[in-house]
């Protein structure tokens, strides 16, 4: 069972390598504030001290969105420290926008081809 007053998610998506996952969320008290901390394979991403568990459970969202994970969504399976099952619904985060890489694929060459070109008649 979970200290009294810490909140538990479930945090499922898809990892760097593209690779499903679901792994809990837990927070751990850093004196008046709360660490979010995810242990998946053999990785460890602990937030620094945040005021509340939601700020720090954002901030690890957009650790793990900069890392390269994707389809990031969460479900709180434990509030202050009382499990509540799947009862709550799950918060999906939006994938920050990628950049726009330069392709090398053969469609890539293909779209090219066929692209107006400055100079080109």
């Amino acid at each position: 069972m979970e200290p009294k007053g810490l909140d538990r998610h479930q945090l499922a998506g898809l990892d760097d390598r593209e690779r499903g996952f679901s792994r809990p969320v837990e927070f751990e008290q850093a004196g008046e504030q709360f660490r979010a901390v995810l242990r998946y394979e053999s990785v460890r991403v602990a937030t620094d001290p945040h005021p509340t568990q939601d700020l720090a459970l954002r901030i690890l969202i957009r650790t793990l969105q900069a890392r390269g994970y994707r389809q990031l969504k969460t479900q709180m399976s434990f509030r202050n420290g009382l499990y509540l099952g799947s009862q709550e619904l799950w918060i999906e985060y939006s994938d920050p926008p990628q950049p726009e890489s330069e392709s090398s694929g053969w469609l890539a060459r293909l779209k090219r081809w066929f692209q107006p070109q400055p100079g080109r008649d």
